[in-house]
């Protein structure tokens, strides 16, 4: 099994994976998993069975929100603007072949997050009215990557954002009926594109918006040996979006190739302990910044598989929140999640 080759994606090598195996830890926590794609592609199948056995790893994973790749089960017809649609279906049927009981206790799929081509302005309503007839009422929120920057080796080829996308009059026509339909927005970005994360969120504060990926941390191309000017920049680009109260933050996607931690270089795959030690920094920030309340812990899985396995990336996560109290632990493994994407799953509740 292989990634595509391009700058996100290091390639998911099963063996490699399996040098290293943990059992997991506090296995008895709760964990909605707000983050996750799942396609079909030459070279690269990870649908619902390969889920499951990724979720079988002794952590109590309960439910988990799915959220657009862009990849597989689009409409092979129609309007292009349509053809996400079927992507929308294709999780629905995941979440109720779940929803049966028949596969065991996971609700994978109990949330999605699709994608639509806001920069259509008000003619986006029927693409998310047909969204909203294709999940089922499991459909939460949109997400359209905005991922930009100058190095074109930085950029995913599957988009091709403008580097003002955000600002556009016409995206922000678009994003403007979101609010009519309920649903919220994931902002896939750069660090450096934050700043207008956060005008968006200003200028739609009743918008949900949760920021993908500890907000696309980057240490290559020409961000190499530039760390700490990195950490600097995306720290006061982080302390202002935090005074936006509609807005929540996503930690993980630090296995993806962009944030150059170089642990898919290593002999055996890397143990928790590593994890944590290399992303530890980062999520710390965005705990302090935000609050657990306002911070959920993703898996972004498969695309971070080329760096860590499951289980492991979990036990990671788990490390790092160690010294929160058991209220605040439930925020960052399931109860943030649950509030931001208004999740109905038996046996949690927010109070």
């Amino acid at each position: 099994m292989s990634a595509p080759s391009h700058t996100h994606q290091i390639p998911v090598r099963e063996d490699w994976l399996a040098s290293t195996v943990e059992e997991a830890l506090d296995p008895a926590q709760p964990i909605v998993d707000p983050h996750h794609h799942l396609w079909d592609e030459p070279g690269w199948r990870y649908l619902l069975d390969e889920l499951r056995a990724d979720v079988a790893s002794g952590h109590d994973v309960r439910a988990t929100v799915y959220v657009q790749s862009a990849r597989s089960m689009l409409r092979a017809d129609g309007p292009p603007e349509m053809r996400a649609v079927g992507e929308t279906e294709f999780a629905n049927g995941v979440a109720a072949m779940c929803a049966s009981g028949r596969y065991g206790g996971l609700r994978a799929c109990v949330g999605i997050v699709a994608t639509a081509d806001l920069r259509l302005g008000a003619a986006v309503r029927p693409v998310l009215s047909a969204h909203e007839r294709a999940g089922g009422g499991r459909l939460r929120g949109i997400r359209l990557t905005a991922t930009w920057d100058p190095d074109p080796t930085m950029l995913n080829p599957s988009y091709a954002p403008p580097e003002d996308m955000l600002d556009s009059p016409s995206f922000r026509a678009g994003y403007a009926e979101l609010a009519r339909f309920g649903l919220s927005f994931d902002a896939w970005v750069y660090f450096h594109q934050i700043p207008r994360v956060a005008s968006l969120a200003r200028a739609f504060p009743e918008t949900p918006l949760v920021l993908d990926h500890c907000g696309g941390i980057l240490g290559i191309g020409r961000y190499a040996g530039r760390r700490d000017e990195v950490f600097r920049d995306w720290s006061v680009a982080m302390r202002d979006l935090a005074t936006c109260p509609n807005v929540m933050v996503k930690l993980g996607g630090l296995g993806m190739r962009l944030p150059g931690f170089g642990l898919e270089r290593g002999e055996r795959a890397p143990d928790s302990t590593t994890l944590a030690e290399a992303w530890r920094p980062w999520m710390e920030a965005c705990i302090e910044t935000f609050g657990a309340s306002r911070c959920m812990f993703e898996s972004n899985f498969p695309v971070d598989k080329g760096g860590f396995s499951y289980g492991i990336g979990w036990n990671a996560m788990k490390r790092i929140a160690a010294g929160a109290s058991a209220d605040e632990k439930d925020d960052l493994f399931w109860r943030s999640a649950v509030r931001f994407y208004r999740l109905d799953i038996p046996g949690l509740t927010q109070s």
